[in-house]
């Protein structure tokens, strides 16, 4: 129970110390940013590893930080082969291709009002399908390798981008497409110099929505069929065999590599979108 009670304390000091910073006269400064999501983080950790220390939690119910670093750092090599399989070659192979081919689908349905009207409504049934009920009929066709996963993340990532990349197409004005046809533009110089640029916050916001989709659907797509090797097949395992701190340092690559990824995509987004209203301070 003193463990417990030095928690309430932790808790309390991180909140003060927090609360202070986001009032003081350096709210705003950078380095003020950066220290308050990390004070927050270190104290939740802390929290924690005084919680499950001070209360006895069972390692299988939650174990404590202190041994989730541990296990991660002794299992380094693991850790890396399954990063490589299911993210290098499931997930971001998956996001590139959907992403790429949901781009080029979208100029197509553009321009034609049969693939708008047809296509969309069949994407969003598509896209409210369960991935628990699509990902055991892609690995069944596509093997139990990496390639079942990645037409998993294909399947997941193609819609949102879809949709998204169509919306931002028909951002630009019925003025600025006039003026564009007044200026004797071509249909391709008015979607490069015009609606393209016009349509980049849709097409990042789905390009961001895609990073964590893909992630997702790699990992659960190895739950029904995998070679002896990835995230997905590490979790299942570790969880049968009672292993809860693998499974955790498994967790701990899976947000890294999501935060990763989704920073990369939003600092592109804030370099290519620099002129847009969002972007601005």
């Amino acid at each position: 129970m003193t463990l417990a009670f030095a928690a309430l304390l932790v808790w309390i000091l991180g909140w003060a110390v927090n609360g202070w910073l986001a009032r003081g006269p350096m709210a705003n400064t950078p380095l003020v940013r950066l220290a308050v999501p990390l004070i927050f983080g270190l104290t939740i950790l802390g929290v924690w590893e005084l919680v499950v220390r001070g209360l006895n939690v069972p390692l299988v119910i939650l174990p404590a930080p202190s041994l989730i670093a541990a296990r991660f750092a002794g299992s380094l090599p693991v850790l890396w082969e399954d990063f490589s399989q299911t993210i290098l070659k499931g997930a971001l192979s998956g996001y590139v291709i959907g992403c790429g081919a949901a781009f080029l689908m979208a100029i197509l349905v553009d321009r034609s009002d049969f693939l708008r009207r047809g296509l969309l409504p069949v994407g969003n049934f598509v896209a409210a399908l369960p991935i628990v009920g699509t990902a055991p009929i892609l690995v069944m066709w596509f093997g139990f390798d990496w390639q079942s996963k990645a037409a998993v993340v294909v399947v997941m990532v193609f819609f949102p981008m879809l949709v998204n990349t169509v919306a931002g197409l028909r951002e630009a004005t019925q003025m600025q497409r006039d003026l564009m046809q007044t200026y004797g533009a071509s249909y391709w110089q008015g979607l490069v110099k015009l609606r393209l640029p016009a349509a980049m916050p849709f097409i990042f916001n789905g390009l961001k929505i895609s990073t964590t989709l893909a992630l997702i659907g790699a990992i659960v797509a190895e739950f029904f069929g995998s070679p002896t090797v990835g995230m997905g097949f590490r979790i299942s395992t570790s969880v049968g065999q009672l292993a809860l701190d693998m499974v955790w340092a498994e967790i701990v690559v899976a947000a890294i590599a999501g935060s990763v990824f989704y920073g990369i995509v939003a600092l592109a987004e804030k370099t290519v979108t620099f002129w847009h209203p969002s972007q601005r301070r």
